[in-house]
């Protein structure tokens, strides 16, 4: 192994040979370039002095290049891992697609995240973008950074339902105003419909939603659950739960539900979907909730 000044170091999980942390060499002990380096790691910020080990490899940063952009090693000809796609190839893994996520959820920028994380910009780039194996200490201050959980950032409570921590010691349950409402319904989400069901029973469905000129729209197939709210009027209610600060509001919307026919408005909605329902199939059944009245609720600290 031979190193440049500017080169990037990167050490690989044996496990998963995903990248678990890399830095910039900054110093070097010998003039031929062989380790040890110092290397500044762009978690930490910090410079150590490192004798690379087998699950490290280099990066040379060419002429002209911004530092942090992966290059293959051309020094020492072996396999290029899979996890480290060419730069300006988005291939996120799994906690990095949970970290933008919770980022764009708080309205932060990746260079405030990194500053409240304590860690540089571009390994948050990196992480967002790649599939990295960041350390626990680095997912303990994204988490903190973020308002959620390593467990969140890790997707271990993906099997369990919202809210299993402790209540505030001091809740504030508040009313939402109809301007409030409408903010929080967004654009676009998951949302629940309430409706009676052809046996007569009531049911909750989930479903993909818009919202399209104050009406909240999904797309569903004729015979399915969530056709059934056609001519009726239903509820339809979105939520979100803050895991780490014991928080949360919710939303609910009641009116009736029609069925929308007119090929422009259908050609319209399908052009203007943000997804396509996540259960799959042919869904190609626009239907339109225009809310009669719009109420929701928060739970914040009293103090605020």
């Amino acid at each position: 192994m031979r190193a440049h000044l500017g080169d990037q170091l990167v050490i690989e999980s044996p496990a998963t040979g995903a990248t678990r942390r890399d830095g910039e060499i900054v110093g070097l002990h010998h003039e031929d370039g062989t380790p040890p380096y110092d290397v500044r790691w762009s978690d930490t910020n910090e410079v150590t002095l490192v004798f690379p080990g087998p699950d490290a490899h280099l990066h040379h940063i060419e002429h002209g290049q911004q530092p942090g952009t992966p290059q293959p090693d051309t020094a020492e000809p072996g396999p290029v891992s899979a996890a480290a796609p060419p730069a300006g190839t988005p291939n996120p893994g799994d906690i990095g697609r949970r970290v933008a996520v919770e980022r764009h959820r708080s309205g932060l920028s990746r260079g405030e995240t990194a500053r409240r994380a304590r860690m540089s910009p571009d390994y948050l780039a990196y992480l967002e973008e790649q599939p990295a194996d960041p350390s626990l200490a680095t997912l303990v201050r994204l988490a903190d950074a973020l308002g959620t959980t390593v467990a969140a950032l890790r997707g271990g409570g993906i099997d369990l339902p919202p809210g299993r921590g402790q209540a505030l010691l001091h809740p504030r349950l508040r009313d939402l105003s109809p301007q409030e409402c409408r903010t929080l319904l967004s654009t676009h989400g998951v949302g629940r419909i309430a409706l009676p069901a052809s046996d007569g029973r009531p049911a909750v469905v989930p479903v993909n939603y818009e919202v399209v000129d104050d009406a909240i729209v999904y797309r569903t197939a004729p015979g399915s659950a969530p056709a059934a709210a056609v001519g009726k009027e239903v509820a339809f209610e979105v939520d979100h739960v803050d895991e780490a600060m014991s928080q949360g509001w919710s939303v609910l919307a009641v009116g009736p539900a029609h069925v929308v026919t007119e090929p422009d408005a259908v050609h319209g909605l399908t052009r203007r979907a943000h997804t396509t329902p996540w259960a799959g199939g042919e869904r190609e059944m626009w239907v339109s909730i225009r809310p009669a009245s719009l109420t929701g609720r928060r739970i914040t600290p009293a103090d605020e």
